[in-house]
């Protein structure tokens, strides 16, 4: 039944909010473990500093639920195309919530030029990514390992992360096993940030908050899909935001302090 009229939004609205308010808390059975779903890591400060309350911007239909327990004033980050419900609407206009609106994302690569690099467990891997990261336009430059015979993962991310410290290259990519190894490795060289990522969205935020110029990838944690996913949607991100900039300069401000 549509909800157009305004008696029956009101009378909807009202039914919706009294079933919120009966939902009991999720729980966790006897003996089981769950992952909380946003972690706060940070001192009350940096609620005071964030640009929103709550970032619902991986969404594309926002509904009442979305806005459950959020105070009169709230700012509510969204996506650009972002839509409500009527309800959802009615509730923003009640409690005042401001919107902030994320921009898309461009899909570009950020930069033109890499360096890569592997040990023989990535060797396959890093032959298949160098023609998918030509076709993106970008300017590859390869480190070896040049076959499967066994090597030191540590030789290879050294080469990739000094070609990116010294600036011969804009970032770095590197892959081995587990794609740790090489992170601790290339995290030794000076102006180098390296994160090894699992999922595009570990991806994005190693580039978006952290700053990184190095990614590693484990040849044996992902489908090629999911790598070129991880690939992309990290050489697509960069490091804008202002209060972002501010924490990855206290990164490098501690690297200078231990390399006096």
């Amino acid at each position: 039944m549509p909800v157009n009229d305004k008696e029956t939004r009101d009378r909807v609205r009202s039914l919706v909010q009294e079933m919120l308010k009966s939902v009991p808390p999720e729980t966790v059975p006897d003996g089981g473990e769950t992952l909380p779903k946003r972690v706060v890591v940070n001192s009350l400060k940096e609620t005071y500093e964030r640009e929103f309350d709550r970032d619902e911007s991986s969404k594309t239909l926002i509904t009442e639920v979305d806005l459950r327990g959020l105070p009169d004033g709230s700012r509510l980050r969204v996506s650009e195309a972002v839509k409500f419900t009527p309800l959802a609407s009615d509730i923003v206009a009640e409690k005042q919530i401001v919107l902030i609106r994320k921009a898309s994302r461009d899909s570009r690569p950020k930069v033109s030029s890499l360096a890569i690099g592997c040990d023989h467990g990535g060797f396959e891997l890093k032959q298949k990514l160098k023609p998918f990261l030509t076709d993106l336009g970008i300017n590859v430059r390869d480190f070896g390992t040049d076959s499967k015979d066994a090597v030191d993962y540590p030789d290879f991310a050294h080469a990739v992360a000094r070609a990116v410290g010294e600036g011969h290259v804009e970032v770095g990519l590197i892959i081995d096993g587990a794609g740790i190894g090489s992170a601790m490795a290339a995290n030794k060289v000076p102006n180098v940030r390296a994160a090894a990522c699992y999922s595009p969205q570990l991806a994005r935020n190693s580039r978006e908050h952290n700053g990184a110029n190095v990614l590693t990838i484990g040849s044996g944690q992902n489908s090629f899909d999911e790598v070129k996913q991880i690939i992309e949607a990290w050489l697509t991100t960069e490091l804008s935001e202002d209060r972002h900039r501010k924490r990855v300069a206290k990164i490098d401000a501690i690297q200078r302090q231990y390399s006096k």
